[in-house]
Parts: C-alpha cells; sequence; structure tokens
C-alpha cells in the first residue's frame, strides 16, 4: 500500500452473573503493562479522560488503554496488509492470553463487535488511513468517497440480528425492525461529515489531527466500519479503501454521488441483499454491485501496484463475483454472509424463527476471540494462511512491530527507557526522554532512528 493504516478495536465484556465486568478491563491492562510487560505505562495525563495510568504503548507498535470503560486496542503503524492483519491479530491474543493466565476465561469473554443487544450500545473500529495533506478533498470526489464508504459495508460488513430498538432492558419492543442486516454500525450513523465521535456519529470524521507532520500529512479517521472477525473482511475493508484513497489522491474518483449516504447506507444494510436498487444523485437505480464495480475498476486503472493492491484488486473481484452470483463461495471470508449462514443452519436444525432470543447469543458469539468458544474457525477458508497475503511478517507481532515504519522506531525507544530510571512521555509522533532527549516521529514511513532534539518549555514529568 501507498500509505499508512491502523485499526482500534473497543472490545466488548461478556460476563456471568456474579463477574464483576467494571473490574475486567483494568485488571487486563494492568496485567499485560505491569506484569506481563508488554509496554510502558502512561505516566502522564494524556487527556481529561485519560490519565495517567490508563494505558500505554506497546513493544510490538501498539497500544493498550481504556476508553469509557472498553478495553481499546490499538495497532501499530503498518504499511502492509499482512502487517496491518497480524497487528490487529495481536491485540486479541493479548486481552485471550490476559483473560486465560488471570483465571478469568471461563467467567468473562471479550467480545469483538459493536453492539449490545441487550442496551442498544454500540462502540467503535476506528479505521485511520494517512493521506497528503494537499490531496484534492473537491466536492465531487469527497461525495464519491462518502458513496463508497456508505455501501462498502455489502463486502465486509460483520452482519447483526436485528436493529436499533429500544433498550430491552426497559422492556419495550415497540418499533420496526429487521430480522438480519448486513451492517452492525449502519444504524448508528448519523451524519455524513462530522467531527465530535460521540455526539453524532458521521461517515467520516472532521476531526483534523494528524498525529504526523501536519503540513505533509492528514488522518482520515472512519468510524462507521464494523470490527471484522474473518481475516478476509478485515483485509479487504482497509485495502479496498485504501486504494479508492488512491484514485482520489490520483484525481480519479467515479462520478457517483448518492442524494443521501447515510440513508442509503441503512437501505442497502436492512435489505440484506446484492441487488436492492439504490437511487444515485444523477437520478439513475443501480445496484450496490454495480456501484462498488465502478470504484473496482477505476482502480483496475492505477498505475502503480504493488502485491498488496494485486492482491486487494484479486479479492475484490472475487467477493462482486460471489454477492451476484453463488455467495456460498464467499462463507469463511466475508463476515455477514458466514454469519447469516451460520445462524439460518441453527434455526433450521432447532425450528425457531427470527425474533427468537436465542439468535441474539448466537450472535455475540460469532465475536467470540476465545477461539476455543467460538464455532467460525471450524469452517474452511478461514485461517490467515488462507489469506496469502503477501509479506506475512515473521517477528512475533505479540511482542515486536513492524520493522518499516516508526513503531520500529519507538519500540527500540521504548526498549530504551525499560532499562532506565528517568521520566518519559511517549506518543505516536515523539517520544521525550528525561530533560532532555526528545525525538521526533511526526513521519510514520521513516523507521530509522532520528537524530534527538532539545523541545524548548517541555513540561518534563517526575516520579
Amino acid at each position: 500500500m501507498k500509505r499508512i493504516v491502523g485499526i482500534e478495536t473497543e472490545y466488548g465484556c461478556l460476563f456471568n452473573q456474579g463477574a464483576d465486568p467494571l473490574s475486567v478491563p483494568e485488571q487486563v491492562k494492568d496485567y499485560l503493562i505491569l506484569e506481563k510487560k508488554i509496554g510502558l505505562i502512561d505516566i502522564h495525563d494524556r487527556d481529561y479522560d485519560e490519565p495517567a495510568g490508563n494505558g500505554g504503548f506497546l513493544f510490538n507498535g501498539g497500544r493498550l488503554y481504556i476508553d469509557m470503560g472498553h478495553v481499546e486496542y490499538c495497532t501499530s503503524e503498518c504499511k502492509n496488509l499482512a502487517d496491518l492483519v497480524a497487528s490487529d491479530y495481536a491485540g486479541e491474543r493479548l486481552l485471550q492470553t490476559a483473560l486465560d493466565e488471570l483465571g478469568l476465561s471461563e467467567s468473562v469473554s471479550f467480545i469483538k463487535n459493536n453492539i449490545d443487544h441487550y442496551t442498544g450500545a454500540t462502540f467503535g473500529c476506528h479505521e485511520n488511513y494517512l493521506i497528503r495533506r494537499n490531496a484534492p478533498l473537491t466536492q465531487q470526489n469527497v461525495e464519491s468517497l462518502l458513496a463508497f464508504l456508505a455501501i462498502r459495508g455489502l463486502m465486509v460488513g460483520s452482519g447483526r440480528v436485528g436493529s436499533v430498538l429500544p433498550a430491552k432492558k426497559y422492556n419495550k419492543k415497540d418499533g420496526k425492525t429487521v430480522h438480519f442486516q448486513i451492517m452492525q454500525r449502519a444504524d448508528y450513523i448519523q451524519t455524513e461529515i462530522y467531527e465530535w465521535v460521540q455526539f453524532n456519529r458521521a461517515l467520516i470524521n472532521a476531526r483534523d489531527e494528524p498525529l504526523s507532520d501536519p503540513c505533509r500529512f492528514r488522518r482520515l479517521h472512519l468510524l462507521l466500519g464494523d470490527s471484522n472477525i474473518l481475516p478476509f473482511s478485515q483485509a479487504l475493508k482497509v485495502g479496498t479503501t485504501s486504494l479508492v484513497l488512491d484514485l482520489l489522491e490520483c484525481r480519479m474518483m467515479p462520478k457517483i454521488a448518492f442524494v443521501d449516504p447515510v440513508k442509503t447506507m441503512q437501505t442497502v444494510s436492512h435489505a440484506a441483499t446484492a441487488d436492492c436498487l439504490i437511487e444515485l444523485a444523477d437520478g439513475r437505480k443501480w445496484t450496490p454491485v454495480d456501484v462498488l464495480s465502478e470504484y473496482y475498476l477505476q482502480a483496475e486503472k492505477l498505475d502503480e501496484k504493488d502485491e498488496d493492491a494485486l492482491w486487494i484488486l484479486k479479492a475484490w473481484k472475487e467477493v462482486l463475483e460471489g454477492l451476484s452470483g453463488n455467495q456460498e463461495k464467499l462463507i469463511g471470508k466475508v463476515d455477514w454472509i458466514t454469519k447469516r449462514y451460520l445462524l439460518e443452519s441453527f434455526c433450521m436444525q432447532e425450528k425457531i424463527a427470527w425474533d427468537d432470543p436465542w439468535l441474539d447469543s448466537l450472535d455475540l458469539e460469532y465475536h467470540q476471540i476465545d477461539r476455543k468458544k467460538n464455532f467460525v474457525w471450524l469452517l474452511p477458508n478461514t485461517s490467515y494462511e488462507d489469506l496469502a497475503l503477501p509479506a506475512w511478517p515473521q517477528n512475533n507481532y505479540l511482542a515486536e512491530p513492524p520493522r518499516n515504519t516508526r513503531a520500529y522506531v519507538r519500540s527500540l525507544l521504548m526498549r530504551q527507557l525499560a532499562k532506565e530510571n528517568v521520566s518519559y512521555v511517549i506518543d505516536w509522533d515523539y517520544v521525550q526522554i528525561g530533560n532532555s532527549k526528545y525525538y521526533s516521529l511526526d513521519d510514520p514511513f521513516i523507521c530509522v532512528m532520528p537524530k534527538t532534539t532539545k523541545r524548548p518549555y517541555f513540561d518534563t514529568i517526575h516520579w
């Protein structure tokens, strides 16, 4: 890929009666960082809701912290798909290891999904894509990007039982629902572009926080997507979006726009079919597959294609053909199709309907990160080996970062810090050691140690 990418995942916590769910995220975070020593704890306040000790950066290049009660794991900065998929899987492995070694795995599970069927709450999977500061964010390009984002879930959505209704704990059952839909986040997206994610969830987050040189880079922060269980869907989600951003930077975006992208997203999700008709801003009516095919055909025309791009295009074509033809070929690859297949099989076996509450429970089981509890891995095409991604990392991604981004440098500095009794501040784009050493990491592509400088007027944190 041409850009740096990363994923932030907020994990749901499922617990048996008698367990204390509020203490589990803190226990897991403290166990991994302070006892297992897989990273360095923050010794400074990062924000009003991120006090010292709330989390820390990890030696594998990622970050682990508590966000509004959730355990959140961020991957390292990744330059290729294999590193991204491996780094994301590392988060699952680390969290499950903590539960196992703390003796909690029989009573507590981490769930990699985006909804709470009981309360109606949602929690996110946020994607980050580095784009050039001078990228042509014209109205036409942005409208075309919004159109792609609104319906890409047809290829990479995780699927869910039901839709957003008043919280079940209040026993309210009024309102229109659907039995099964394609995207977990579709019902929670409220607008096209907005800055503050807690109050008005948008297809594109407008906050300009590059975490790098602001004169050269932007960070496109997306929160519309689902957390993926299947490696194929995870790689395709990031890969296709990255190629569409290549089109944007090259001024090759197809001239496609929707009158209402948010409504279109929800329509496609609720229809749960590839052949529903959606209306374009110019009055044409296309299927979602027709629209996604336009982006695919444009991406094929890109001049520079690395190994990742070739893999993405092959996978993209495979999914488009499967959506239009035999969708069973996508079982084990596309999350929502795989989940629907498993739930339909269960309904037939048990002779139950889609509104049976049993299915809410099975929906959650699909997202168990404990592979001993998750039935999806019994299906074919689900392993990381089946992906055949180019440049699969040979290093231990639980403990080591990618070697081709700044994550490698940050990890080296952190390992040095772990041996010394000095104050420090660690962030994505810099590391400060004591009063005198400041390392700028404002270019995420640079993976060699920068020269140290002194940052003036920096408030040093003392032990």
